[in-house]
C-alpha cells in the first residue's frame, strides 16, 4: 500500500507563524536505515498519530543550517506543522539557537502542553480535527507566547527574504542602527544561526523551489539566477546543504516524489 498526504493552510491568524500547510502523513515510505532533511530554517513539529520505536510521541526539530540524517523510518503516521523563524521563537518560547539543529521531546519544550498537543492529536478520528486542534493551540501560543522577535531581527530576516539573501549583513546592520555583532548575537539567539547562514538558506530554499515546478534543469543558468557565483558555487552548497550533488538530488526527488514528498501533489481538506 502507497502512502497518502492531506494538507491544510492553517488559520489565518497563523498565516506569519506558519510556512506551509499543514501536513498529514500516513504510510510514509522512507529507507529502513535512515533518510536525509536538507537544510531549513524552519522548525518542524511532529505529532505522530501511531507510534513507533525511534523518537518521542512528538518532538520539535530545530531550524538545522546543514543537512540532518534522520535513523530509522519514519512513523506509520504523523502530523507535521513547519514554523516560521519569525513564529517559533514565540510560539516555542526559548531561544532558538539553543534547538539549532536538536531533536528533542516536545514536552522538553512545551512541558505539558507540548505532550498533550500530541495526545489530543491522536485521540481525533479524522485529519481535519487534528489540524483544527493544532490550529487552536498554536493560536493560544502565539498570543500569549513569552517572547517576542525583536523588530529589529525581523527586519533583517525579511529584507533576506525579499532579495533572496543578497543584502550585505553590514548593510542591514546599518538599516537597524545595531552594530554587526550586535546584530550577529540577537539574530542568532532569537531565529537559531546568523544571518550569513540565513542569506545562504534563504538561497538555498528558494532553488528547491524552482525545482519543485518539474522544469528542465539547466544548473548554469539555476546558479546564475539565485546570485551563486558559477555552477561550482552552487554545487558546494548542495553538499553542505542538502548531502549530495544537485543533480543526485534532483533524481531523488523525482524518484520519491509520489512516496515522500509532503509539499508536492497535497490534497486539500475541508
Amino acid at each position: 500500500m502507497g502512502s497518502s498526504r492531506v494538507a491544510r493552510w492553517p488559520h489565518l491568524g497563523l498565516r506569519s507563524v506558519v510556512t506551509r500547510p499543514y501536513a498529514g502523513i500516513t504510510g510514509a515510505i522512507e529507507q529502513p536505515g535512515g533518510f536525509v532533511l536538507p537544510a531549513t530554517a524552519s522548525v518542524l513539529l511532529v505529532m505522530k498519530v501511531e507510534d513507533s520505536a525511534l523518537r518521542p510521541p512528538q518532538f520539535v526539530h530545530g531550524a538545522h543550517a546543514t543537512y540532518a540524517t534522520i535513523d530509522g523510518a519514519c512513523a506509520p503516521s504523523y502530523a507535521q506543522v513547519s514554523l516560521a523563524p519569525l513564529g517559533a521563537y514565540s510560539v516555542l518560547g526559548m531561544p532558538m539557537d539553543e534547538l539549532s539543529g536538536q531533536l528533542v521531546d516536545m514536552h522538553d519544550v512545551l512541558g505539558d502542553a507540548g505532550t498533550g498537543l500530541g495526545d489530543k492529536v491522536r485521540s481525533m478520528a479524522t485529519w481535519q480535527e487534528r489540524f483544527d486542534e493544532i490550529d487552536r493551540f498554536l493560536l493560544r501560543r502565539a498570543a500569549n507566547g513569552p517572547r517576542v522577535v525583536a523588530p529589529e531581527v525581523a527586519h533583517v530576516w525579511r529584507r533576506l527574504v525579499s532579495s533572496g539573501g543578497a543584502v550585505p549583513i553590514r548593510s542591514l546592520s546599518r538599516e537597524v542602527g545595531w552594530s554587526h555583532k550586535h546584530l550577529i548575537t540577537r539574530f542568532t539567539q532569537q531565529l537559531g544561526f546568523a544571518p550569513k547562514r540565513a542569506a545562504r538558506l534563504v538561497r538555498f530554499e528558494r532553488v528547491l523551489g524552482r525545482l519543485n515546478d518539474g522544469t528542465p534543469v539547466d544548473w548554469g543558468q539555476v546558479a546564475a539566477d539565485f546570485g551563486y557565483a558559477d555552477q561550482a558555487h552552487l554545487i558546494r552548497d548542495f553538499g553542505e546543504f542538502a548531502g549530495v550533488s544537485p543533480s543526485a538530488y534532483l533524481a531523488c526527488r523525482r524518484s520519491q516524489r509520489e512516496v515522500n514528498s509532503v509539499q508536492d501533489d497535497l490534497a486539500d481538506v475541508s
